[in-house]
């Protein structure tokens, strides 16, 4: 009885002693939630209401590698150089004449096409052959090693997304779920892919002495790493080559599906497009479009960057405050604190772009382009850390662009959806359709 007794009396006090530890636990969460709540109201900043979970997304990243990125990005940016683009053009060239060529055979064979596939198959080439020398040949046959790489990339889920939303921004979690940025399978993939490459380009040892391709630069980014005593493992260079996988092929397909379905619903602008490629096409003769005639061209380039101001690939771009900033006698960014700039709101607001839900190229024609704001046209990111690929993307999406619009007109589908009605991809890591997209291809000649 005296056991039963104390047994019980054990159990009660344990209780209590639970309890208590967890009203503790609760006051000091509550008591840190109202101090984050009026974080922003503080400072007379404006700002939303916090999620009591996800907060403002201002305490998630927590670190950034600069020493290695640095290093990397300053190796990496020898691919993109003026004059190595000019040696890819004859890929981008080779690959938008077979993509004319896909589009008339499936017009020809009754095939209602999903433009946003095509366009990767497209760009699946484009990148494989001129970054990874690989062959491919994705738009006639829309297979391959590399397009099965992109077709898997392309194939998001709810667990993918939660595994990018951590890589990004709950770092610390990463290790505890064992999240992964690619599925292992396709990990897996990509490193025998990249271990064949590197084969190829004669191993790790032979010494660079040119930049092919992104593979050749990874090789000699490792070696003049070597000798500067730095250590680049096997895996960080394969995510090099990943990341720019995804990267490169996928923005430049969707901006490419975004302007042909604009295009479909804004017939004038479409016009005018045609008109000035195929006076630049008269007066080239039979000579082939090349990269400087192609940027060269005012209208088509204002076409592509109006395109990607409605939709940037990254809805949100993250930085991280090297120093202490002022913002006003109230607010001061401390070093170390990530900032996130909300890309699509800035390239969607009225303040900056009248009229933002149209789609008007004449914004970013050379007479117009001094009217726009500084630093509030950011689909490629500013500054030191932008876009390293944009050129060569543009590149890829004026070439695709010219061939398909001088040697078709394009028109949208009876009852199909209005640009602003389109649904986004919600579990993506980038901006990307939701639904997907049919044009009509009407041959011009």
């Amino acid at each position: 009885m005296l056991l039963r007794s104390f047994t019980h009396s054990n159990v009660v006090m344990i209780l209590n002693s639970f309890v208590f530890l967890l009203c503790c636990l609760l006051v000091w969460v509550w008591m840190k939630w109202l101090r984050v709540k009026s974080y922003w109201a503080d400072r007379n900043v404006l700002y939303s209401p916090p999620h009591p979970v996800f907060g403002s997304l201002t305490f998630l990243q927590k670190e950034n590698p600069d020493p290695l990125w640095t290093s990397a990005r300053k190796r990496l940016t020898t691919v993109f150089t003026a004059a190595k683009l000019r040696a890819f053009q004859s890929v981008a060239l080779h690959k938008s004449k077979l993509l004319v060529e896909r589009i008339a055979m499936d017009n020809k064979n009754g095939v209602r096409t999903d433009i946003r596939n095509m366009f990767t198959d497209f760009t699946t080439d484009v990148v494989g052959e001129t970054v990874f020398g690989v062959s491919s040949n994705s738009i006639m046959n829309e297979e391959g090693p590399l397009r099965h790489i992109t077709k898997e990339l392309m194939t998001y889920s709810t667990y993918r997304g939660l595994s990018a939303c951590c890589v990004f921004f709950i770092p610390e979690l990463i290790n505890v779920f064992r999240f992964k940025f690619f599925p292992k399978d396709l990990q897996d993939y990509l490193r025998s892919l990249f271990r064949l490459t590197v084969e190829q380009h004669g191993g790790y040892e032979k010494e660079v002495t040119s930049n092919r391709d992104l593979i050749d630069a990874i090789l000699k980014m490792r070696q003049d790493a070597v000798k500067e005593g730095q250590e680049m493992s096997e895996d960080f260079l394969v995510a090099q080559a990943s990341i720019f996988l995804q990267g490169g092929f996928d923005t430049s397909a969707v901006a490419l599906t975004y302007i042909i379905y604009e295009l479909a619903f804004a017939p004038e602008a479409q016009e005018r497009l045609y008109e000035e490629i195929a006076k630049t096409k008269e007066r080239i003769g039979d000579r082939d479009f090349d990269a400087t005639t192609l940027s060269e061209m005012p209208y088509l380039n204002a076409v592509i960057k109006e395109a990607v101001r409605k939709y940037p690939a990254m809805a949100w771009l993250d930085r991280v405050a090297s120093k202490s900033y002022e913002i006003d006698e109230n607010l001061t960014i401390e070093p170390g604190t990530v900032v996130y700039i909300n890309t699509m709101g800035i390239q969607n607001d009225p303040q900056y772009f009248p009229e933002p839900e149209e789609f008007k190229p004449e914004r970013f024609l050379p007479e117009n382009e001094d009217q726009i704001t500084p630093y509030t046209f950011l689909a490629f990111g500013d500054g030191p850390r932008h876009c390293i690929g944009e050129r060569f993307a543009y590149q890829t999406i004026r070439y695709a662009l010219a061939h398909v619009i001088y040697n078709f007109k394009v028109k949208k589908i009876e009852n199909s959806k209005c640009p602003s009605e389109c649904s986004f991809e919600k579990k993506g890591m980038f901006l990307t359709p939701g639904e997907t997209l049919f044009v009509n291809f009407v041959p011009r000649m």
